[in-house]
């Protein structure tokens, strides 16, 4: 097992789940980003593992669903419910952000 695919099961064991396999292969292979993608012109973080709680706005699995999907959370939320859906995985994420960057309120549609 190699150090990446270590912390990726202490990140798991941390908080109770299995990433999805997408999730898992990008960490696996690239460990994080941070770039401003063209045409949205939106910056995109995603940040180590080291550094999952970090930040104002969180990028984070809703793992009340099966498969999980991905929403946006402001880390002072108290509950769930001003989570903002942002994509049903972590490779839709990634196809579809150069064209719309982050969605901020649940007004805008629906991600594929």
């Amino acid at each position: 097992m190699s150090s990446n695919d270590d912390q990726i099961a202490q990140a798991e064991g941390h908080f109770g789940v299995r990433f999805p396999e997408d999730y898992r292969h990008f960490l696996a292979r690239e460990g994080s980003m941070a770039r401003f993608v063209p045409p949205a012109d939106d910056f995109l973080m995603i940040n180590a593992l080291t550094e999952l709680i970090e930040g104002r706005e969180m990028l984070t699995y809703d793992f009340r669903q099966d498969p999980p999907s991905l929403v946006l959370l402001d880390v002072s939320a108290q509950d769930w419910s001003s989570a903002i859906q942002q994509a049903t995985s972590f490779s839709a994420l990634l196809e579809q952000f150069p064209e719309t960057g982050w969605k901020w309120d649940d007004s805008e549609p629906s991600p594929s």
